[in-house]
This record gives structure tokens, sequence and C-alpha cells, in this order.
């Protein structure tokens, strides 16, 4: 026999009721267990991250604690400014396009770069194979040992004997 959408939906919400208080029955088993466990350690709202923090306090964000501070490089004098890192702000985009120029902007913050030196660039470093076998298997030494190398160990060869 098939059933009509009212009989779908009073199932529905009969198993709604059902989940929610299998919900609240398990949730109060948590709270009774987490309470008797900071009764059992002694522990403080501070120590569980509800102390200043949670009366109004502000803590700073991860975004907040890793930018570092920068000084403003590039200012117009009403209250703009542009460190000189990341996209050039709109307010300097259309002053450089209605004809004026970048050095016109700059604050005594900018530290000009010395001639002649570069900017390090980082580069990935090869690796150099340092332990081979006559079948031609290499290793750098870095990371976990290849199996080839670890049947060899086992067979009585040394590392030493292994370098190449």
């Amino acid at each position: 026999m098939t059933q009509t959408y009212k009989q779908l939906q009073q199932q529905i919400e009969t198993l709604q009721r059902q989940a929610e208080k299998l919900r609240k029955q398990e949730s109060d088993g948590v709270i009774t267990r987490i309470k008797v466990a900071i009764a059992h350690y002694g522990l403080t709202a501070e120590q569980l991250g509800f102390g200043a923090a949670a009366k109004g306090a502000k803590t700073k964000t991860k975004a907040e604690k890793a930018a570092p501070t920068r000084s403003a490089k590039f200012s117009d004098g009403q209250g703009n400014s542009w460190p000189g890192m990341g996209k050039r702000p709109h307010w300097l985009r259309d002053a450089l396009a209605a004809g004026r120029t970048l050095e016109e902007f700059a604050t005594g913050a900018a530290s000009p770069k010395p001639k002649g030196t570069k900017l390090k660039t980082s580069r990935k470093r090869k690796s150099k194979a340092i332990y081979r076998d006559q079948a031609g298997h290499t290793w750098s030494g870095m990371g976990p040992r290849p199996r080839w190398l670890k049947e060899a160990l086992d067979a009585g060869k040394t590392l030493e004997e292994m370098a190449a």
C-alpha cells in the first residue's frame, strides 16, 4: 500500500521528535561527564578559554598576529597611505592615471635599496644522490630509506660501502 504525502510528513515529524529527544539525552550525558572532569581536575573558565575573552576583551586573530605592521611608504597627505606591498590602492592608481608620479607620494619611511644588491630568490635545492647500488638505484639520504637499501643493509652491506 502506498503512503500519502501527509502520512510521510507525519512520519518525518515523529522521527524528528525522536531524534531531538536522543540528541538531548546524549548531550546531557556529555555535559555531565565534562562537569565531572572539571571538578576532578579543578579547571577554571580561563583554562577552558572562557575567561576575559568571553567577557568582551578582544583577542587577536591568527591573521592579526601573523601580519607584520608596515609603515606607510606612500601617502597623499589626506589620510590615504600604502606600505608599498600588494595591489596599489584606488586613490594611488587614480592619481598616477591623472599624471602624477609615484615619487610625489613617497614618505620618509621608504628606504631605498642599495644599488648593486640583488634580492634573494628561493630556489629548490636539487638533491644529490649520495647512496647508490650496482643496479643504479639511488637515495639522497633524505626521507625514509628505500626498500633496496634496507635489503642491502640486511644483507651485510654498510652505508659507507653504498656511498657514491
